[in-house]
């Protein structure tokens, strides 16, 4: 509960909305920001109930105007409800943010929609046939390449129950004999050995052990190459299930477009659900899972692959284009462009196939890829909003930390104007995909888990704005909102609020505990 109120009520970066002013980013003139006025007023709970929906945000959005429900046959309006009636004569609505950073009960709730899409693909249910439980799929995790020697923690046997809170001993960082010529002080007269074994929480791990030996480029440009070497791998990997069906003589499916044109495609297609990583050492990796489906008559089902295909076929594919690789446009920095590969197969590749009662389960693994879903630059020590001539100076130097050093190459390189996308990604290190992605096939969607929420809130106490229960065939809901401004009104609002919510997150948690145990 502490980490919750700690990291939203020093600084709420309040936006004021109209005839409001603000005096600092925590308030506005005129207004007690005591939590004690607000505390000892008659209508506290019926504002507690008002905020519910954000009360755990640290930076909510705040609508006013007029909620409307209509009704979709004849256009009649059955209620409305203005915002100048309800307590503070505005909608507090969460942020949304998925970053645990910038806002902790947003991205809570992301990582358990994450976790829902995930495991949905695995196992079933949110719309998706159980069917796919008996699927074959695999878990697959991709790094890239060394860029230079950084401090890191290894533990080659783990005897902890909880990785989450791993305390093993871990092995000498860069252990190395003294006649050993990697042994030797680099050009820049820096170590080349480390005998520390670093602790989870060492602010050293993902340093470079040689700030100047690093190649910051080559790690920038990296970074942004990520996304597009994915899809050239996840291509190859349909081009290589696509080659073992025509092997094994698996007829092809006639498919019809909506357009009346025939096609015949191969019967079996991998479907996917990845999550991107940032490293400590500020460079993105994958995780991903890939299920292999069949091709049915109808394009959006989803049936099972030919029973020649197995596991084994999609280990193969996977491991086959792992190797995928391409060259980058030229750059006046290198002309030859730069060499895009994953990380060594030996150290970065790992594929394992998903079971239902082994070590990789569709639960482990979903609750592992969702928790990097709300995640990003904050494990390499940077965080910060896109970036500008502006501001620029404040976050890159060429002779400065890591995290400086690559921001300074990504603003550099992207002064070239075919590489003018480069500044665009300075905030993230030259990454622009999403942290998560996923097949159109392999699972539910975002929107519909929300959509999902919205009419369980609404029908959890009877629906808010209307005179009667809510159909959807029948009403529709319109919003004539606008927006009013960001954060609590009041430092006091805040800390009540999320005192309030970190409350019920504890009963919730305490509730799943003991559930968990009588089960």
């Amino acid at each position: 509960m502490a980490a919750d109120l700690i990291a939203v009520v020093p600084d709420q970066r309040t936006t004021a909305g109209p005839g409001l002013r603000p005096t600092s980013s925590t308030g506005f003139v005129g207004r007690d920001e005591s939590a004690f006025h607000r505390a000892t007023d008659p209508n506290v709970f019926d504002w507690l109930d008002h905020v519910k929906a954000a009360a755990g945000c640290s930076h909510p959005i705040r609508l006013s105007g007029e909620v409307a429900t209509v009704d979709r046959a004849t256009g009649q309006l059955l209620s409305a409800a203005r915002t100048e009636d309800m307590p503070d004569g505005e909608i507090y609505k969460p942020c949304g943010n998925r970053r645990h950073a910038i806002c902790p009960s947003c991205a809570r709730t992301y990582q358990r929609d994450a976790y829902q899409l995930l495991r949905a693909g695995l196992a079933g249910g949110k719309g998706i046939p159980a069917s796919v439980a008996g699927h074959p799929a695999v878990f697959v995790t991709l790094t890239a390449p060394s860029f230079g020697t950084v401090h890191n923690r290894v533990v080659n046997r783990h005897t902890c129950g909880n990785r989450r809170r791993c305390d093993c001993r871990a092995e000498p960082c860069h252990a190395r004999r003294a006649t050993d010529p990697t042994a030797r002080p680099c050009e820049h007269g820096q170590a080349s050995v480390c005998w520390a074994r670093h602790e989870e929480s060492d602010p050293r791990l993902g340093q470079p052990l040689c700030l100047d030996c690093y190649d910051y480029d080559a790690q920038i440009v990296w970074n942004h190459s990520a996304p597009e070497l994915w899809r050239r791998t996840s291509e190859a990997i349909r081009k290589r299930l696509h080659a073992r069906s025509r092997q094994l003589g698996l007829p092809p499916v006639v498919q019809v477009t909506d357009s009346g044109r025939v096609r015949r495609v191969p019967p079996v297609k991998p479907s996917f659900g990845k999550v991107a990583e940032m490293q400590r050492r500020a460079v993105v990796h994958y995780h991903a899972i890939v299920r292999l489906d069949g091709v049915d008559l109808d394009p959006n089902a989803v049936v099972p692959p030919p029973a020649a295909l197995g596991v084994d076929d999609l280990v193969a594919a996977v491991t086959h284009a792992a190797t995928v690789t391409f060259t980058t446009r030229p750059h006046p920095a290198r002309p030859q462009g730069w060499h895009i590969a994953w990380g060594d197969p030996a150290k970065g590749f790992d594929v394992r196939p998903i079971t239902a009662d082994g070590d990789i389960t569709d639960g482990k693994v979903a609750g592992y890829l969702a928790k990097y879903a709300t995640k990003s630059t904050e494990a390499t020590g940077h965080v910060s909003r896109r970036l500008d001539g502006e501001v620029i100076d404040l976050y890159a130097n060429h002779q400065g930390s890591h995290p400086e050093r690559l921001i300074d190459a990504c603003w550099t390189l992207g002064g070239n104007r075919d590489w003018q996308h480069l500044r665009r990604w300075a905030h993230m290190l030259g990454f622009g995909g999403h942290f998560l992605t996923k097949s159109r096939r392999y699972s539910t969607t975002f929107r519909i888990l929300r959509d999902a929420r919205v009419i369980w809130r609404r029908t959890e106490t009877g629906h808010e704005y209307a005179d009667q229960p809510e159909d959807d065939e029948t009403t529709l809901i319109v919003g004539l909102l606008t927006y009013a401004g960001s954060g609590w009104r009041t430092t006091g609002d805040a800390l009540l609020a999320n005192t309030a919510a970190a409350m019920a997150r504890e009963r919730h948690e305490v509730a799943r505990e003991e559930f968990a145990a009588v089960a």
